[in-house]
């Protein structure tokens, strides 16, 4: 293809703002050609979201143009009326946002939910593109619901509904984002097929400079229409070494023996954790890693207490842990707190940040009333967040401040462990640095215990101490990270 190809986006001028808010985008341009790809790059808050749900009439809410024009297909999409956008969004331009999860639902099982969208709902056809997206096709994966899949399976099944309506437009916000390396290489290379065979104008929102190498045409970059808030300061010291030190006793710590989970669905029986043993000592950092669907997200989820094992137990400092959250009391509840791969879906959209963050304070009682809306400043701060945001709402926010917003949320409480579900696949690399280093500095303050999973194997390299090595939901290996993992260079 060559610049020559036909136009079928273009964007110019365009500016978003908030009524007596922020600026959300600002002068942006963009034009998108059939069969290539564009990447939109830039920092997180730096308005990729924005743009990519500008294209299709879906403005945050209170949003408005101040300045610009959006023409998709020959439409100009801000004056469409509301039946005309519907058909296009529907039948020609496609988006996969940023929280794919959040958007399926969660009662129907992967064949119909491929199949409600699909321009050929064929059994067939819906297996086809579950193939073409590097899904598995022989382990029930087709039967289940969103709940008993992955983040990684979450988006690629988001983006074989995307595929099914076969669109001239395809928008896609980091879509490899919570994939191990090797399926990030396998979606470059299907969207480089896609767009050259489908003849298909395809962007994507991307954080991950290797992606954009490998399969984008043209980039654009993104300035942030705010200033970023400043890089908080954490004490000095080697990265990732803030572990346990030689007092502490053995079995301190939280700790699992023996989970065994399975998920069954027709009759079909899933092993997501086979035998699992996990161990992180107060003050630690331990990391868990392995390729998408080997069981690393249904792991914290059962060490937070969100779901209950068929077997194996656990303990905190020695002591036995209550299976599920509930069970665990307030201050039970209050020690292990999860921060998830897909935020949107688990902060309240009606409620502010600023609202979302005060309430975990009162519910544990850690901070005096009077002293909440000071505190909330300090957590935003500490995760990089302009004060402002409080008054701001999570649909209005980047995927990346949304993440941090969950950061801070779970800092709130105070807890003894952290458990990080891919925390950093929304945010641009200086931004993840910043907000490991946060992470890094809290353990050195308050012994806290950190647990990250993440497909950055140079960032679980640089911050961990110890690292388990999850495959087919078994562990593989664990041991010191150096050992396991060198550090790249």
């Amino acid at each position: 293809m060559t610049d020559n190809s036909p136009t079928v986006v273009s964007v110019t001028g365009l500016e978003i703002r908030l009524p007596d808010g922020p600026v959300l985008l600002a002068g942006a341009r963009l034009t998108l050609r059939r069969g290539r790809i564009t990447a939109l790059t830039g920092p997180s808050g730096s308005g990729k979201t924005t743009l990519l749900r500008a294209l299709v009439g879906d403005l945050p809410a209170g949003a408005h143009v101040a300045a610009g024009r959006i023409d998709v297909l020959g439409h100009d999409v801000l004056a469409l009326p509301p039946d005309r956008l519907r058909h296009l969004r529907r039948h020609r331009v496609a988006y996969v946002g940023q929280d794919p999860g959040s958007a399926l639902d969660p009662r129907m099982r992967v064949r119909r939910l491929v199949a409600e969208t699909a321009a050929d709902p064929s059994p067939r056809a819906v297996r086809n593109l579950l193939a073409e997206c590097r899904l598995p096709l022989d382990d029930g994966l087709i039967d289940r619901r969103p709940g008993a899949l992955s983040g990684g399976q979450q988006r690629r099944v988001a983006l074989a509904r995307a595929l099914a309506r076969r669109p001239d437009v395809l928008l896609l916000d980091e879509p490899t984002a919570g994939l191990d390396t090797a399926l990030r290489d396998e979606i470059a290379g299907l969207l480089r097929s896609l767009a050259t065979t489908r003849d298909m104008a395809v962007v994507l929102a991307c954080h991950d400079p290797d992606l954009v190498g490998r399969c984008a045409d043209e980039v654009v970059e993104l300035a942030p229409a705010l200033r970023p808030a400043p890089r908080p300061a954490v004490p000095t010291g080697r990265r990732g070494r803030a572990g346990a030190g030689p007092g502490d006793t053995p079995g301190a710590g939280l700790a699992a023996h023996g989970l065994e989970v399975t998920f069954t669905r027709r009759g079909h029986a899933h092993r997501a954790l086979a035998g699992v043993d996990f161990a992180a000592a107060p003050g630690s950092a331990a990391g868990v890693v392995g390729p998408s669907g080997s069981g690393k997200t249904t792991l914290l989820r059962v060490l937070a207490g969100l779901r209950r094992p068929d077997a194996g137990t656990l303990t905190l400092d020695g002591r036995p842990l209550p299976a599920l959250a509930r069970e665990r009391g307030r201050g039970g509840g209050r020690r292990v707190q999860l921060v998830p791969q897909n935020p949107l879906g688990t902060l309240n959209p009606a409620r502010t940040v600023g609202a979302a963050l005060a309430r975990p304070l009162r519910l544990h009682r850690t901070t005096a009333k009077a002293d909440v809306a000071g505190r909330v400043a300090e957590l935003l701060g500490d995760v990089g967040l302009p004060v402002g945001v409080a008054r701001r709402r999570p649909h209005e926010l980047s995927g990346g401040q949304r993440q941090r917003v969950s950061i801070a949320r779970a800092l709130a409480c105070a807890p003894d462990v952290l458990l990080c579900d891919e925390v950093t696949s929304a945010l641009d690399p200086s931004t993840a640095a910043a907000v490991l280093d946060l992470l890094t500095g809290l353990r050195a303050t308050r012994r806290l215990t950190l647990v990250l999973v993440s497909h950055e194997l140079d960032l679980v390299a640089a911050y961990t101490d110890t690292v388990h090595i999850l495959a087919a939901g078994r562990v593989t290996a664990s041991g010191p990270t150096g050992r396991l993992l060198p550090a790249r260079r």
